[in-house]
Order: C-alpha cells, then structure tokens, then sequence
C-alpha cells in the first residue's frame, strides 16, 4: 500500500469519494431522462402553440416584405413610364414600408382596423 498500488480487496469496495461521485452521476442521470421524457399532458398543447407561434411570425414577416415590395414595384414601373427616375422608386419604397409596417401591426393587433362607422 506504500507504494500506491492498491490491494486485492481494494478494486471490490470504491472509496467513499468514488462511492458518492458515481451515485450523484446516477441520480443526475435519472433527473436528466424525467426531464427529457415529455409529459402527456404538455406534449399536445405545446406542439400546437409552438406551431401556432411560427405561423404567425410568418405572416407578421410576410406582411412587412410583401409591402415593401410592392411599393418598390409600383415606383419603378411609375419611374418608367414616366421618366422620373429615382423618385418614383424612392416615394413609393417608402410608402411601401409605412404600409407594410401597419400591416404588421394590424396583424399583431397593435392597431385595431378602421370600420366604416368610425
């Protein structure tokens, strides 16, 4: 034992340290595969808000682009036809983004859309 090699009797008990280290690695193993496992009753709801939530983003993107695009089409095609270049892409670019920004918002539900009777 002087020497630092270990007995015959040694290698069949571990020391207390190695003992308490591979029974908290084996509890931790045991949190980690509850935690993994998805519980019932939150794997439906879950995958539906998860879901619900892209497509929305999705449309909030679209929303914005689709704006912007248009409004950079309409002004070229007015720069043209009437020899206007620049201004026509630059007015409507940013007509474009204001529309596509309220948009966004109206889908959000930050801004309520207008009715005829308001």
């Amino acid at each position: 034992m002087a020497n630092g090699t270990r007995g015959q009797d040694d290698r069949e008990e571990p020391p207390d340290d190695e003992a308490a280290l591979s029974t908290r690695l084996q509890r931790l193993g045991e949190r980690l595969d509850r935690a993994s496992r998805p519980s019932e009753n939150v794997n439906g709801p879950r995958q539906n808000a998860d879901a619900s939530a892209f497509a929305r983003g999705f449309r909030l993107s679209t929303e914005l682009v689709a704006g912007v695009v248009v409004g950079a089409l309409i002004g070229w095609l007015l720069d043209r036809w009437l020899g206007i270049s620049p201004w026509g892409l630059i007015v409507f670019l940013l007509l474009g983004f204001a529309a596509g920004v309220l948009n966004v918002m109206r889908a959000a539900g930050v801004v309520r859309e207008r009715q005829l009777n308001d």
